[in-house]
């Protein structure tokens, strides 16, 4: 028997994205005042967060060492390959994300993009976690030039966005704008701490693990 379609999927380009993450694109539902104050609450919530691990980095005794990997010449490499890795997962969350929403040209939205954009995610936050290890326990943080400067602001506010981002996705009734806006600025975020760690490492040292 051939199976119909449901006809909801047709209207809905992400009917079949999991509820976790449809509910948090759907049209809002409460006042606007009260969907303000929940984006206002949750976005100092993760500020809060980056001003924390500022804070912790600029009170912590930078160690100037940290644990490596086999195979690599220094920590530095493999935080500079690490950050490549998360880089490229974040591309794929991109990706997902826009075939969710259904603004790339004949690619049909289904739940292939949903895992995608869930276990892309999972991944880079997991491989991020020892980059961000390395940085806090290592060097902490530091202001010597202003890629050093920039690159430990970037480091503390991106896990921020991201705290403020999960939190966001599990309040429903938002308006449509906020997670992606929230994702693209998390994606720039990203892109920014590579481009201040790993492609700095790459110009100086080479490509060589």
């Amino acid at each position: 028997m051939t199976p119909t379609s449901d006809p909801r999927n047709a209207s809905d380009p992400q009917g079949s994205v999991p509820t976790v993450i449809r509910g948090a694109v759907q049209p809002a539902s409460g006042s606007p005042q009260r969907t303000a104050l929940t984006i206002a609450l949750i976005v100092l919530a993760g500020a809060a967060v980056s001003v924390l691990l500022g804070v912790y980095g600029s009170t912590h005794p930078a160690r100037g060492y940290a644990v490596s990997l086999a195979g690599f010449s220094s920590p530095g490499a493999v935080k500079a390959w690490l950050a490549t890795v998360v880089v490229l997962l974040a591309v794929g969350q991109d990706i997902s994300a826009m075939a969710m929403y259904g603004v790339l040209p004949k690619v049909r939205p289904g739940r292939w993009a949903a895992q995608w954009h869930v276990w892309s995610g999972r991944l880079a936050v997991l491989v991020s976690i020892p980059v961000a290890v390395h940085c806090l326990y290592a060097f902490g943080f530091e202001a010597t030039d202003r890629r050093v400067l920039a690159h430990s602001l970037l480091g503390c506010a991106v896990y921020g966005i991201f705290v403020a981002k999960m939190l966001l996705l599990t309040r429903k009734g938002l308006p449509r704008w906020v997670i992606p806006v929230m994702g693209g600025v998390l994606f720039t975020g990203f892109v920014a701490l590579w481009f201040t760690s790993a492609v700095w490492y790459f110009r100086t040292r080479g490509f060589a693990p």
